[in-house]
């Protein structure tokens, strides 16, 4: 275990990021995200919590040098959670809509990730990816709110 006292002033900072439109399927948000906090530089220990504002969509983090794995994620959820079952009621936003929901429910609305250093402490290998499971998401919003000690 490594033991690091945590020292400085309480810092918070919360702000909405609007995130590019997506097409359908996984994509790594990380840089998009570090590019619009700054303040991140100012955090010595502390966390970073992402929220998605909406239903259709998710957040999930895992590997980031190989982008077969985001296909393959997208393959995955579209056979575990498919579209046009004669179950769904709700249908009134297209057949993509109630399978958006439900893996939206699957992977979570946020994702929270320590800080270290001024920096995200991740592994090498693992981003943060913006799940859109619409075949037309548009705009995402985002909340983020950086909780720690400063420098």
């Amino acid at each position: 275990m490594n033991a690091n006292p945590v020292g400085g002033c309480a810092v918070w900072y919360q702000r909405e990021i609007r995130l590019s439109p997506k097409v359908r399927g996984f994509h790594l948000i990380t840089e998009e995200l570090v590019d619009q906090l700054p303040e991140l530089r100012s955090v010595s220990v502390g966390l970073l919590q992402v929220f998605i504002k909406h239903t259709s969509a998710s957040l999930t983090i895992n590997e980031n040098a190989d982008p077969t794995v985001r296909g393959d994620f997208e393959r995955f959820f579209n056979h575990a959670v498919p579209e046009n079952e004669p179950y769904y009621q709700h249908l009134d936003e297209g057949s993509d809509d109630m399978p958006a929901h439900l893996k939206s429910s699957l992977l979570g609305a946020s994702v929270m990730i320590p800080i270290s250093q001024g920096r995200l402490n991740m592994g090498i290998w693992q981003g943060i990816y913006l799940c859109e499971h619409r075949d037309y998401g548009g705009l995402r919003t985002v909340v983020v709110t950086i909780q720690g000690n400063g420098a």
